[in-house]
């Protein structure tokens, strides 16, 4: 085998990946993604040379379409369910397990075992990745790989243990052996990812991948130190001028001048003898190895990967910024050419006679001109140049190009809401089906998701070890004892399910949900809970008191709707089982 972490070897595995990535399309992967970049933030007369002698007018089209389809991909709220390869589904252990949560939520400490057990833990995994998501900030992480993915091709999300994380949990009774250490997340651009295999879209099926970043020489000494590297390899790190293959064209600028250098992370698969997989990882700096090969404690690499656009045999995906780009042009120069246009009609240039006029002229309205010389002499002596005809056709063929633009990307009137809203229903069919052609993109996006799910799962297993596990829910706040070594053999599957994004303003929600409270189809309580937010103040504790203030349910009431085979289930349920279900029923909550 191969010396895989040396870093000479490193480092020329870098330089492949430098210079295939350098090798893609007409300006290469940096240099495109730098100027998608600009074109995407309104920077679009960047290297024109145009002067300062006219107004360089933007219509950002390519933003539009942009906030339209990330919005449209992301905007659907998600939950993610565990579930773990052969453990039944039935509905008797679903509501054992109901059984089981509610014991804990009082602080019990129920007996499991079996099935129940795996059962009851998928179902903790699942309230406890809305936990997780919370703690890193995860919204605001998916959002960034989604703008990335949109500008760049391609959207990564890296996942690393933090030993420094303080979990508030101890080992001990007496809580003086404090728990260290959890998951963190961190989007990276694509500018700084390698992959070994650039042909493999799969990442898990990568031989290797190496991530790059800029990091302060200090700090690199300092690593170098917490891991007990020699005093002369700490030395010999130097900053460099190695910046160039940084994403957008602030990344090669830094603030404290050249004093940083470039850390190369290299994770690879590794074999065992036994024919189980694990990742290993090094870091190196040009020269010197900062980190000597560690494992990383997972059996995945622990980076997901989402494309907005895939291209056969490459790893890194396509941007629909980059074909936008020569609209986004044409349209820029026509509408900069018809503003001068109807500025040099609005103000003509003035022509002079030097010979009869001497003193300055400005545009100071009402200002005497001296002319010496007869009624000829004053005629010539000042006069406009008209300026050539423009034609109307033109601030047509502009407006057609601009909507021509936006309908082939898929975002019409109808999608962007520059409609007037008179038939709401047609309005909303038509934007469905400009919606249709993002489907393949949004699979792609809750695949993703999927991935970082299985993930930060494995890293449950893997290295939580022995921790309880906070689970949050509607009825309140609960820990389940968790020993990750006990499921780390299972096969564990992750789904992604969409709740339904609404197509309806706020006041269209709220005049629905009034014509619903006017039919008595829901009550009071029913209505409060699906107000839009912020529509009523302290909505909260006006929920409260009017549930206080409901009558007991009314059983006859609720079940007299129940067919034979639904009132038998019913019947066999817990006491407070049943109590929970009637409140529910009745919109009381549960």
């Amino acid at each position: 085998m191969n010396n895989w972490c040396d870093p000479k070897q490193v480092f020329a595995e870098y330089e492949q990946g430098v210079s295939y990535k350098a090798g893609l399309g007409a300006r290469g992967l940096y240099e495109q993604n730098r100027v998608n970049e600009r074109f995407m933030v309104g920077d679009q007369w960047h290297g024109a040379r145009c002067g300062n002698d006219r107004p360089l007018v933007r219509h950002n089209v390519i933003k539009r379409i942009g906030d339209y389809k990330m919005a449209v991909v992301g905007a659907g709220p998600v939950t993610v369910n565990y579930s773990a390869e052969g453990v039944p589904n039935t509905l008797e252990l679903k509501h054992r397990v109901g059984e089981l949560r509610e014991q804990f939520l009082r602080g019990e400490l129920p007996s499991v075992s079996g099935d129940e057990e795996l059962a009851l833990v998928m179902s903790a995994l699942t309230d406890y990745f809305r936990v997780t998501a919370e703690r890193v900030g995860f919204d605001s992480l998916r959002e960034a790989a989604l703008r990335d993915a949109y500008v760049t091709g391609t959207g990564l999300l890296y996942t690393y243990w933090d030993e420094s994380v303080q979990t508030g949990l101890y080992a001990d009774s007496a809580r003086r052996v404090p728990i260290c250490g959890d998951l963190q997340c961190e989007v990276l651009d694509v500018e700084n990812v390698y992959f070994g295999d650039p042909s493999c879209d799969d990442i898990q099926k990568q031989p290797y991948i190496i991530l790059a970043q800029r990091r302060r020489v200090e700090d690199i000494q300092r690593l170098m130190k917490r891991h007990h590297r020699p005093a002369a390899d700490i030395e010999t790190v130097r900053a460099d001028n190695e910046n160039g293959y940084q994403s957008g064209d602030y990344g090669t600028v830094e603030q404290d001048g050249n004093r940083r250098a470039l850390l190369l992370t290299k994770l690879c698969r590794h074999h065992g003898d036994d024919g189980r997989t694990h990742i290993r990882a090094v870091q190196v700096c040009r020269g010197v190895t900062v980190r000597r090969d560690w494992d990383l404690g997972v059996r995945l690499y622990p980076l997901a990967k989402f494309t907005w656009e895939r291209r056969k045999n490459c790893a890194y995906g396509e941007s629909e910024v980059t074909y936008l780009i020569p609209n986004q042009i044409a349209i820029n120069r026509m509408l900069t050419a018809s503003v001068w246009a109807v500025m040099m009609m609005g103000m003509p240039m003035l022509v002079v006679n030097g010979d009869l006029v001497q003193q300055p002229i400005s545009n100071e309205p009402g200002q005497v001109v001296q002319v010496y010389g007869g009624a000829t002499d004053v005629q010539n002596a000042m006069r406009y140049v008209d300026p050539p005809a423009f034609a109307p056709a033109f601030d047509n063929n502009i407006a057609s190009l601009i909507q021509n633009t936006l309908t082939q990307s898929g975002a019409n009137d109808s999608a962007l809401g520059d409609v007037d809203p008179h038939n709401t229903s047609a309005i909303i069919a038509v934007r469905e089906a400009a919606m249709m052609p993002m489907q393949t993109v949004q699979n792609r996006f809750y695949a993703f998701l999927e991935d970082v799910a299985r993930i930060w799962a494995e890293f449950w297993v893997s290295m939580y070890g022995e921790r309880s596990l906070k689970v949050e829910t509607a009825e309140g706040v609960w820990y389940l004892p968790f020993d990750g070594r006990r499921y780390r053999e299972l096969l564990i599957s992750a789904r992604v399910e969409v709740g339904a994004s609404t197509l309806w303003s706020e006041s269209e929600s709220i005049r629905t949900l009034d014509n619903l409270f006017e039919r008595q189809v829901i009550t009071p309580v029913q209505y409060l809970k699906r107000l839009p937010r912020g529509t009523v103040p302290e909505v909260n504790g006006l929920i409260r008191d009017l549930e206080q203030a409901a009558p007991p349910p009314d059983e006859g009431t609720v079940l007299d709707g129940l067919d034979e085979h639904s009132r038998a289930v019913y019947d066999a349920l817990p006491e407070e089982r049943r109590a929970a279900l009637l409140r529910e029923a009745l919109g009381g909550g549960v």
